[in-house]
């Protein structure tokens, strides 16, 4: 016989639990102390088993009779629906934001910049509309309305980068069991290809000795001016220039070891330092040589420079961004050492550019440091007689092996 409402309102407390009967194997459960629970009997491969289906009143006698009906219908179709329960659970747990955390943790050989940044990516354009959401059930196409939000904002590049970020998640989600295949990998083609960017850079030797002249001719706050002189001389990133740190150098060896944990690829970059470059760091050395960066903020110590300080200093000196930019040496040094003679694979080695085999990247990293320290002495002497001659053009050829 069927329950009623008001048969369950009145049901009482006892000193042991007993059941209230309604049909097709639901029951409620009344506990002495004076919890009642709903439950579900049922049988599944000839064993008897009991599905909880959540207490009264918060699931309401006609609430307790859909979630039995649901879950006969689930058995009737050969599933066991306190599996099928569990699997649920799994998967709310297993949500893309939860994976894409666990990802990030285990990406430590990454600079502190990479992870910062793939980090506020996942939190700016990804977890506010897919984080939340089991990664076994988002498809191709709710990352792609995901990726239209970035574009629609005009960053193409970004989209395609976040999508290339969103792929390396769900490939490790597909390894550790948790996914069944990676659905970025369908939206090849589907994202607006971005423009070609390549940084501004002056690389005419005329215009290098004029920028050089001006750069000496700079009036500012001396770690400014004393990083302007750097750029040139070591074409680093911005980023591994402004946060250099003073444990990093050894200026009587003349060698400046950038620990991996600071580098796009994760990897420890050695930097031979030209005479000038010593010279320049020496006398930075009697100003902010008790601190720990080079080139502290001058807001706080405890910080290293704004990442917009050389480009900054570089407007004053009445360069344009479309001119100059501090990445802009980098792009320099690359064109002139390669119209120099100077061999590529030491070239790329020295602006840490990413071998893709790796034989050949274990290579230059082991027997590559001799010639980059005569290329990096050359360069600065170079540079030298660009900013000396005024004007004129220097000519200045690789010394032969």
């Amino acid at each position: 016989m069927a329950l009623t409402d008001t048969e369950i309102k009145s049901a009482r407390a006892a000193e042991k639990p007993y059941k209230l009967f309604d049909e097709r194997g639901l029951y409620l459960l009344v506990n002495p102390n004076g919890s009642r629970w709903w439950r579900l009997k049922y049988r599944y491969e000839g064993k008897e088993k009991l599905l909880s289906l959540g207490v009264y009143p918060d699931v309401t006698l006609k609430r307790a009779r859909e979630k039995r009906d649901d879950a006969r219908k689930l058995i009737a179709d050969g599933v066991d629906p306190s599996a099928e329960r569990q699997a649920e659970k799994e998967a709310r747990g297993n949500t893309f934001e939860l994976i894409a955390r666990e990802w990030l943790e285990k990406q430590g050989k990454l600079a502190d910049s990479t992870l910062l940044r793939d980090r506020g990516r996942l939190e700016r354009f990804v977890f506010p509309y897919i984080g939340s959401r089991p990664v076994a059930s988002i498809k191709a196409a709710d990352l792609l309305s995901v990726l239209r939000r970035v574009e629609a904002t005009g960053k193409h590049e970004t989209a395609h980068r976040t999508r290339s970020l969103v792929g390396r998640i769900l490939r490790y989600a597909v390894a550790t069991g948790r996914a069944e295949r990676d659905v970025s990998g369908d939206l090849k083609g589907a994202l607006t290809p971005p423009e070609p960017k390549n940084f501004a850079a002056i690389t005419d030797p005329r215009r290098i000795g004029e920028l050089l002249r001006s750069i000496d001719g700079y009036i500012g706050q001396p770690m400014t001016h004393a990083a302007l002189k750097l750029a040139p001389l070591t074409f680093v990133r911005p980023g591994e220039l402004r946060a250099a740190e003073w444990s990093e150098f050894d200026l009587n060896g003349a060698i400046w070891r950038i620990p991996g944990s600071r580098m796009k690829m994760g990897e420890q970059h050695i930097v031979p330092l030209s005479r000038q470059a010593v010279a320049i760091l020496r006398e930075l050395e009697v100003i902010t040589g008790d601190g720990k960066f080079v080139f502290p903020s001058l807001r706080t110590p405890t910080r290293c420079m704004s990442d917009n300080t050389v480009n900054a200093a570089l407007r004053r000196l009445g360069y344009s961004k479309e001119e100059m930019t501090g990445h802009g040496f980098r792009a320099m040094a690359s064109t002139c050492l390669n119209e120099q003679g100077w061999h590529p694979d030491v070239i790329e080695r020295q602006l840490a550019h990413a071998e893709r085999n790796k034989v050949r990247a274990a290579y230059n990293r082991a027997e590559r440091l001799a010639e980059r320290k005569k290329m990096m002495q050359a360069w600065a002497d170079y540079l030298d007689g660009l900013k000396d001659d005024d004007g004129k053009v220097v000519s200045i050829k690789r010394a032969k092996r």
